[in-house]
């Protein structure tokens, strides 16, 4: 199935960048519109619109007078399922990254999916850049919700936020599912890393024009690039609508994910964790995987699916999805092309 859609996004990449090359080149004597932004919002609305056919819908609710947050949540909870909520990384707000779980997730979870601050429609005035006022963020939006209980689904920098919410926060979260992340590793660690890399990493998550994003998503995507055939003004649309608001402050938030917190200590979850990870990830290798499982202990469980990279809720989705529902739910699965 996964592989069939790959082809199927390959195919409609394709073709659409076609049409959409047709359209501008029909478009161009009208500087007006030429500059006017026309694909990105319209893909934003249909992305709109699966999340409101799986149940939800935005709301947004103001912590305090300087802190809003932003979260799609359930029309109507239903009783007789968990709660799960659903931590997002860098690239865009919450629903450009899981497009591809809401629909399946939602026939068997309550999901309350947040914008963290700076992304799509939250925001604050205050200072702080901490995963922890993230994490305090989110658990106060839940809060305000009427959300108890609930097990977490985070991906990248999201693990960060989403394992300080699961330390701060024991009572609320229940089980902790981490997709990708590089919690607990070393400065020595952080800084070969960025070597290999080789680019800077403010330039690299806050892409400024078409070639970063190129980099970006060549970096975290290894069977397919779905803006392989996006002409450069697609790209530049994508940029301009989702990565450059609150560019400062999304700034300051790389800097001090990556600063060295010499007192910063990762204590040992009380939840039963779930860790995925791609076997081709190139942004927090697999070993970071297994380090974060031997911190862990016995409550932590790490499947790894081949052939996948960095963003594994885009590749793999089905994987994915699958083995957070057999996770929480408890139920067995056997995932093709997991190891």
């Amino acid at each position: 199935m996964e592989t069939l859609r790959l082809c199927f996004h390959n195919l409609l990449s394709f073709y659409l960048s076609i049409i959409s090359t047709l359209l501008r080149w029909l478009l161009s004597p009208l500087p007006t519109i030429k500059r006017f932004p026309l694909f990105v919002p319209f893909i934003d609305a249909y992305v709109s619109l699966l999340f409101r056919f799986s149940n939800l819908s935005p709301c947004t609710l103001d912590l305090d007078d300087h802190t809003t947050i932003h979260f799609w949540a359930p029309n109507h909870r239903h009783f007789n399922k968990p709660n799960l909520v659903l931590i997002h990384g860098y690239g865009g707000d919450a629903k450009w990254q899981f497009m591809y779980q809401v629909r399946p997730l939602a026939k068997s979870f309550n999901l309350y999916i947040p914008d963290l601050m700076f992304f799509g429609k939250s925001y604050t005035t205050r200072t702080e850049r901490s995963e922890e006022f993230q994490a305090k963020c989110v658990a106060e939006g839940l809060n305000g919700l009427g959300v108890k209980k609930c097990s977490m689904f985070a991906i990248s920098y999201g693990g960060f936020v989403g394992y300080r919410m699961a330390e701060m926060f024991p009572e609320m979260v229940e089980k902790v599912v981490i997709l990708s992340s590089g919690v607990g590793c070393s400065k020595e660690q952080k800084e070969e890393q960025l070597k290999k890399i080789g680019r800077d990493p403010v330039e690299l998550l806050i892409p400024a024009k078409p070639e970063d994003l190129h980099v970006l998503v060549n970096l975290s995507i290894y069977k397919y690039n779905p803006f392989k055939w996006a002409p450069d003004y697609f790209l530049q649309e994508f940029i301009d609508m989702i990565s450059r608001s609150y560019l400062k402050e999304k700034q300051e938030l790389v800097k001090h994910l990556l600063a060295d917190h010499t007192d910063c200590i990762w204590p040992i979850l009380t939840q039963e964790t779930l860790l995925i990870w791609g076997d081709k990830d190139r942004v927090f290798p697999l070993m970071f995987g297994h380090q974060l499982q031997r911190h862990l202990g016995p409550r932590a469980k790490l499947e790894v699916i081949k052939n996948t990279g960095h963003a594994a809720n885009i590749e793999s989705p089905d994987s994915v999805n699958a083995l957070i529902r057999a996770f929480i739910l408890q139920k067995s699965v056997e995932i093709n092309g997991s190891i």
